[in-house]
């Protein structure tokens, strides 16, 4: 009885749906790199960098296998831990690769302050309506009636799925925005993300202490590796819990120490002797250094200071 349940739990089931989207994703990326970049872009300038490149390739990657079978199976009629490792893909780490791929100049096309779109995303992705939209979306879609009734109707599944990724292009918004304006300090990112890891231990702390089925969906006698409806649903909240706080706190480390390195820089010992005030303001991923900016610099900084 278990072998016959495994194997009709591993059968093939094609998504034509998702190679849709997966085809118009690729197709848009390549109608913006060869027909609409260089016509927007001032000719000698990269449309997209190599490292813009490789973030999209990656993001499409992850998006096509959390979207197809066979993680997509086995998270809708199976195991609630795969379905959270899904879920913690499309929030947590393929939002923040496709925000890294779009280039500045497409950014600004999109996100413009002339056009009724671009004045609604600039208001949905400041820090504080960025965070609620994300979190009330993350507990909204672990309610049970919601769970149960999105694996049962699939339009349903793709509005919750669709709803959960355009909430984490907004909150990633404030980290990782292609614009500079729209990105917060060093030290705002990083209690921006702490804040948004706090939420969602609620839900995943509630399904790692719960010793009885919380989704009906979910508790069928086809187990797949043997694993318990209960053992399932507390895997899933140790995922949403511990994997998604570690994930957001070795982001929020790698900011930190990213802001400590700026300073040092900023502030290096006889720094304040030399210039008394900031040289020139530049970005925190756009550091284009200028001939004029140097020039300036150096006009303010006055005549050297002799060594003792």
């Amino acid at each position: 009885m278990f072998l016959a349940a495994d194997a009709d739990i591993w059968r093939y089931q094609p998504h034509p749906e998702v190679w849709l989207i997966i085809a118009v994703v690729i197709g848009f990326g390549y109608w913006v790199r060869h027909v609409l970049g260089p016509k927007a872009v001032a000719e000698g300038e990269p449309v997209v960098t190599r490292r813009q490149t490789i973030y999209f390739i990656v993001a499409v990657l992850l998006l096509w296998a959390s979207s197809d079978w066979p993680m997509h199976d086995i998270s809708e009629e199976y195991l609630y831990g795969v379905h959270m490792i899904q879920h913690m893909l499309i929030t947590l780490v393929i939002p923040p690769l496709f925000l890294l791929a779009v280039p500045e100049w497409l950014a600004r096309l999109i996100v413009s302050p002339d056009g009724t779109s671009g004045v609604w995303i600039r208001r949905l992705t400041r820090p504080v309506a960025a965070a609620v939209l994300f979190n009330v979306l993350i507990a909204v879609t672990h309610l049970k009636p919601v769970v149960n009734f999105s694996i049962e109707n699939g339009v349903f599944h793709y509005v919750v799925h669709l709803s959960v990724f355009t909430g984490a292009l907004l909150m990633w918004m404030p980290v990782v925005s292609p614009l500079p304006e729209l990105r917060a300090s060093y030290p705002g990112q990083m209690i921006f993300l702490f804040l948004n890891s706090v939420l969602p231990t609620v839900p995943g702390a509630f399904l790692t202490v719960a010793d009885n089925p919380l989704y009906r969906v979910y508790d069928h006698d086809v187990r797949l590796w043997g694993i318990s409806t209960v053992a399932d649903q507390q895997a899933a909240g140790l995922i949403m819990k511990l994997g998604g706080g570690f994930y957001i706190w070795a982001l929020i480390t790698f900011l930190f120490f990213r802001w400590v390195n700026r300073n040092d820089r900023t502030l290096r010992p006889g720094a304040a002797d030399i210039v008394t005030e900031p040289a020139f303001v530049v970005d925190n991923d756009h550091d284009n250094l200028t001939f004029e900016a140097v020039q300036s610099a150096f006009d303010r900084a006055g005549e050297p200071v002799a060594e003792s």
